[in-house]
């Protein structure tokens, strides 16, 4: 029977849907284990080859855990909100569901090709009421509460109330935006709307000021990785910096939590690395200094500000301040006479994005005009204003010691500002700086003025930085503080595409929608673009408005601020459904909570995460704090949502190029020269379909129905020929390049399951290379893959025996059961698939026919081939399904080597090899070697000054 893959997929796919082979449910007498892929967001293009690498990796590993008899869950589902569809939408008018559910259908078409084994059942998407209603729920809790640092954990926002009522700020160690301390008098004296409005300054979903990258274009806030080279990667159009009153999340009160939690997952050391340094917790002291501001009559403006610094031992040598430009104290601290440079700056800065500040290092900045006194030295040292400092981080003010940082170093340089050695003599240059460090420094320069007779000669780093800290403290001059480089999460979008906020406004004030009122579900508009007034896109919907005493939506028209209120006009971003669906999955159909308790406690969290490094500071933090801010109210079952992650790698494309000659007369049909050809001639190369290319070899006839300007081409072929005749060859040029339209180098997956089988696919995919490695596409290599699936198919075709197997057989059998299960715990596809041909070949060879020794191996490759797998199966007499088979165990006795191969040597020249008993001693192993008529023949009329034996290895005998 010959190994027809198009009929045993489809036979296949189809029996997995109507046998329901996938479904799971909780089974008590199983043990669990969650696969999951990052959420998909399902683009119009539809996958391309690169797409299904993570899939097929966690699907082995899910085939894998279901054969061990684990109950596995690997479920699936949309991203569906976000930019690129509300994008298309304004361009072509069509509602963007209705091309949301068309690239949705195109992605489940060819995800169902390659033959995953989801459980559709609990699919999940986005942009459905059914799900965004437990979005919209979160949302709400996070309003209704406040983090209490002291329990380092949320508590409902009553009990932050009851202890306002009672004792004020009194006792409190909270997180907040600012800092504010008021009496129980004065808050019981504050009427609603007072109260309302400082709760907002604890409530860990909050409305703030906030700096965004404001896109003017596209009328929306856009994420700092929507944002490239200053322009939005959707479109091409500017960016600028812009404060504006947003919906934030207060991820920055978990930061502490965030960082122990990675101490407890199974992730690789470079994605720990990357969340702590963006999280960046440090240790230091704010500290208070003074500052002039020169006015055009009378003596300077006094005035005061605050700076963090991790090294208050260094302000000895600090030779000048610098704010941030977003700093609020820019404001007040400039000086009349810079001010028209200032603002000329402002405006630059405004077009540029804090990642690109954070990564570029070219040195920018304007003087202020103003002055700050060092308190250690009692000198005026010049206050600048630079785009190296960030407003988020710290106050947005830091003191500049070049002399100890790199870019405060390069700062002064570039603006002929003082360098101050804190060790007489020490090395200030570019040079002496490291990564991390700067200049050592453990004491200040003989003879520089010190505070109170306060010195830190002699003391070493630390000990310098604990007095100092002592001495700030005690002296009033600030106090002692641990800071986080982590930001609280903008929440708003002026986007129509996205979750509606359950938020009407009463006097100014957000109220939230009745929990038993939501889902919240999007109003339809007119146009998904912004008013001509400015206001987001929901601000043309005409019901849009909430009737608290009916507690319905109703239409803007009835708004009188006494029932009828205004709705929120932003929605929320495309993390929001992205930040809790791993929770969904577990109870998809639940309409009482997010997850019952039932399903909670037994599936608790994902174990094994598949998706890109790209995620590794949004996703991925946004997910653990909503995840651990579920667990403080025991909605969540675990406070890590993802015990084990694996970063899958990128498939680059392999492009191709024709060459065209080139020419001043256009008139003429193009002609194009063969790769081998082509250094005679000038040429242009010209990126060309993969599709249309084979093997390098161009299909000339597809070539020309391709584009029309190509109709009437003419070649030149490999042989020199200028007409196709049997055997001319038009051979392409290649290179590997990112996988791409415009390069023309996209495999679509359906196309090589149509050429040669999903199994084809999955296999092809794996043996590239390491899961977590980025490597290139080559059609040209499929073929292996194909042919080993064709020799391992042939082998079950021969007439199968239930005798005993050769040891041989078995050895081969259980090595590979070995290597292959080994190889998936540590995801070595690669080397897997590898084995699993050395094994066919082998087998082959021997001539295996005994049948129970070869099921064994349709189970093991079940994983990495289903189709075939099942098939196999089904003709060997295997009951039920493969999935439900018994994963083998090998056995070690099989394993043992019998006999061991030698090398024999002659002065340390290999001269050929001999077989040996595996237990044989050395002696036994001479006396062999010395008999031999080949050795013989080297000894001969030569003395035999000693043998030197290698145990399994090498022979040498040395001649004189």
């Amino acid at each position: 029977m010959d190994y027809n893959f198009n009929d045993i997929e489809k036979k296949w796919q189809k029996k997995w849907v109507d046998n329901k082979t996938y479904k799971v449910v909780e089974d008590a007498d199983k043990k669990k284990f969650y696969v999951l892929n990052m959420f998909p967001y399902p683009s119009g293009a539809g996958l391309h080859v690169g797409h299904p690498l993570g899939y097929i990796a966690s699907d082995i590993y899910a085939r894998y855990k279901r054969l061990q008899g684990f109950n596995v869950l690997n479920p699936m589902g949309y991203d569906a909100y976000g930019l690129p569809a509300e994008q298309y939408a304004i361009q072509t008018g069509q509602h963007p569901a209705i091309t949301t559910e068309k690239n949705i259908a195109r992605y489940r078409e060819q995800l169902d090709k390659i033959g995953f084994c989801f459980d559709w059942d609990r699919e999940v998407r986005t942009c459905d009421p059914k799900y965004y209603r437990w979005t919209q729920w979160a949302f709400q809790y996070m309003f209704k509460s406040y983090f209490d640092n002291n329990l380092q954990k949320a508590q409902p926002i009553e009990k932050l109330i009851k202890h306002f009522e009672q004792k004020g700020t009194e006792g409190l160690n909270i997180a907040q935006s600012e800092e504010r301390s008021f009496t129980a008098a004065e808050w019981n004296a504050m009427n609603e709307q007072e109260q309302q409005q400082l709760l907002m300054n604890y409530r860990i979903a909050y409305l703030g000021e906030t700096m965004v990258n404001w896109c003017p274009e596209l009328g929306t806030v856009l994420a700092n990785d929507e944002v490239v080279n200053g322009v939005s990667e959707r479109g091409g159009y500017p960016v600028v910096q812009k404060k504006m009153k947003q919906w934030c999340l207060r991820v920055s009160a978990y930061a502490q939590r965030l960082l122990d939690g990675l101490d407890n997952v199974d992730w690789t050391d470079s994605i720990k690395e990357t969340q702590r340094n963006w999280i960046g917790r440090s240790e230091g002291t704010e500290v208070v200094f003074q500052s002039l501001t020169p006015q055009v009559e009378g003596a300077p403006r006094k005035g005061e500000f605050t700076i963090f610094t991790t090294r208050a031992d260094t302000m000895f040598g600090v030779s000048f301040m610098v704010l941030a430009p977003e700093s609020e104290l820019v404001e007040t601290l400039t000086a009349e006479s810079q001010q028209a440079e200032v603002a000329e700056y402002l405006a630059y800065v405004k077009k540029r994005t804090e990642l690109e500040r954070m990564s570029d290092r070219k040195v920018t900045g304007v003087f202020s005009g103003s002055y700050a006194i060092n308190l250690f030295t009692g000198e005026e040292i010049p206050i600048w204003i630079s785009e190296y400092v960030l407003a988020g981080y710290g106050t947005g003010a830091i003191m500049a010691v070049p002399a100890h940082d790199s870019r405060d170093y390069a700062f002064a340089k570039h603006f002929n500002l003082p360098i101050i050695p804190l060790i007489e003599g020490a090395d200030v240059s570019e040079e002496s700086f490291d990564a991390k460090e700067g200049i050592v420094t453990n004491s200040p320069s003989e003879g520089k003025p010190s505070t109170d007779g306060f010195t830190l000669n002699g003391l070493t780093i630390k000990e310098a930085i604990a007095k100092t800290k002592v001495f700030v403290t005690e002296k009033q001059l600030g106090r002692v503080k641990t800071n986080y480089r982590l930001r609280d999460a903008i929440f708003s979008r002026q986007r129509y595409w996205g979750e509606p906020f359950p938020v009407y406004y009463k006097n100014g004030m957000p109220y939230m929608v009745p929990e038993e009122c939501l889902p919240l579900e999007l109003p339809e508009v007119d146009k998904y673009e912004p008013t001509e007034t400015g206001e987001p896109p929901l601000g043309r919907a005409t019901n849009w408005a909430w009737n608290e005493a009916e507690k319905k939506v109703v239409s803007k028209d009835l708004i009188d601020e006494k029932t009828v209120f205004a709705l929120e006009l932003n929605t929320m971003p495309g993390f929001a459904g992205s930040s809790a669906y791993y929770l969904r999955y577990m109870d998809p159909n639940n309409n009482e909570t997010l997850v019952g308790k039932k399903a909670g406690e037994y599936w608790q969290n994902v174990d094994l995460y598949v998706g890109g490094t790209e995620h590794a500071t949004g996703h991925l933090i946004y997910s653990r704090f909503w995840n651990k801010f579920l667990f403080d109210y025991g909605f969540s079952f675990k406070e890590e949502p993802f015990q084990k992650l694996i970063n899958q790698g990128m498939i680059q494309g392999r492009s191709n190029f024709v060459y065209r000659i080139n020419t001043e007369d256009h008139s003429k049909a193009p002609v194009f020269v063969s790769l081998g050809k082509k250094d005679q001639y000038e040429v242009t190369p010209i990126h060309v379909d993969v599709n249309i290319v084979h093997g390098d070899i161009l299909d000339i006839k597809a070539f020309k129905a391709w584009r029309p300007e190509y109709q009437n081409a003419e070649f030149i072929f490999e042989d020199g020929s200028q007409e196709q005749v049997e055997g001319a060859q038009y051979k392409c040029g290649w290179a590997v390049e990112k996988m791409s339209k415009s390069m023309f180098n996209v495999v679509n997956p359906d196309v090589i399951v149509d050429q040669y089988g999903a199994d084809t696919l999955r296999l092809y995919e794996m043996f590239l290379g390491p899961v977590e490695a980025s490597k290139p596409w080559d059609t040209n290599g499929i073929d292996g893959c194909h042919r080993f699936l064709r020799k391992f198919w042939k082998l079950f075709q021969q007439e199968l025996t239930d005798g005993e197997p050769s040891k041989d057989s078995l050895k081969s059998v259980h090595k590979l059961i070995k290597k292959v299960t080994s190889d998936i715990e540590a995801f070595s596809y690669n080397t897997a698939v590898a084995a699993f041909m050395i094994c066919i070949n082998e087998l082959g060879q021997q001539k295996c026919n005994n049948k129970e020794l070869l099921k064994q191996l349709i189970i093991v490759i079940a994983p990495f081939a289903p189709h075939i797998a099942e098939e196999l199966w089904e003709q060997m007499g295997g009951s039920g399904s493969v999935c439900d088979a018994e994963w083998p165990a090998y056995n070690e006795e099989y394993l043992k080597e019998n006999e061991v191969q030698l090398t024999v040597s002659f002065n340390g020249k290999a001269r050929f090899q001999m077989l040996f008993a595996a237990d044989a001693t050395n002696e036994e192993i001479e006396k062999t070697v010395l008999a031999n008529e080949k050795s013989q023949q080297y000894i001969a009329g030569k003395n035999i000054v000693k043998v030197i034996i290698v145990p399994k290895k090498i022979i040498n005998i040395v001649l004189k």
